[in-house]
């Protein structure tokens, strides 16, 4: 009797990705957390239409909302590469079992070089605590912090670090303006407010943003505020390493 090879269908990421306008709305958020009217503006296309196939791309898992703590009116769109990661690896496979993809290896010490730059508006946790994973993970890169109006450093954002073996101990706020008229290769925002009034910095093509919320606003209790920083912690560290290998792959390109 013949085996019966009929599939349900594509993969679950051919559907959602193979649409071209999808592809191009992936493309851009993959660069950077982005609102509906940036993304009409990358790509040339109407608001119904971005906003139509952001919808499949949310409902698929893909692409996640977050209100702006800029403007509660505007949404900044994430892609989960981590998801993206997976559903391409069960797509290879699902065609055939030597298709299966495997992650890169995190780049090797030295492979990885630049100056970056994160920012938010109190330079007192999300910055901090992004500037010292990077710095932990790849010593080499020049990395930098700052705020638009900064504060000290959240006691939170030092014990939270205490648990990736990192001392923020002796880091204080500084303000974006310490860093003017520096060339950097990457300059990322974390916070809402401070990509609104972000300087220019020669040399960087293109702000890169990552919408995270303000821990600090979950509250100072041990109840909700320890939490709140260890989130943001987990969620800057898997960003960090898909930056690491965008920061290795740049290296690559222009040795």
């Amino acid at each position: 009797m013949a085996t019966d090879r009929r599939t349900p269908g594509a993969p679950q990421f051919l559907r959602l990705a193979g649409e071209q306008l999808r592809w191009e709305l992936l493309r851009e958020l993959a660069r950077s957390d982005q609102r509906v009217g940036d993304l009409i503006t990358a790509v040339g296309q109407p608001q119904s239409l971005v906003s139509y196939h952001l919808r499949k791309l949310r409902s698929g898992g893909l692409v996640t909302g977050r209100r702006s703590s800029a403007d509660g009116r505007d949404t900044y769109y994430r892609l989960d590469l981590g998801r993206c990661a997976e559903l391409l690896a069960d797509t290879g496979q699902g065609l055939h079992p030597a298709l299966g993809l495997v992650p890169p290896p995190p780049p090797a010490e030295g492979a990885v070089r630049g100056r970056v730059l994160f920012l938010c508006t109190g330079n007192s946790a999300r910055s901090q605590m992004a500037e010292a994973l990077l710095r932990h993970r790849a010593p080499q890169v020049e990395v930098m912090s700052a705020g638009s109006h900064p504060k000290p450093l959240h006691p939170n954002a030092v014990a939270v670090m205490h648990e990736y073996g990192i001392d923020l101990s002796g880091h204080r706020g500084k303000h974006f303006d310490e860093f003017a008229g520096q060339r950097f290769d990457h300059v990322i925002s974390l916070c809402d407010k401070v990509r609104e009034v972000c300087p220019e910095f020669p040399g960087t093509s293109d702000l890169v943003h990552w919408s995270m919320p303000d821990p600090s606003a979950a509250g100072d209790s041990p109840e909700a505020g320890y939490p709140a920083f260890s989130r943001t912690a987990e969620e800057l560290s898997t960003r960090i390493g898909f930056l690491l290998q965008d920061l290795a792959h740049t290296q690559e390109t222009r040795s």
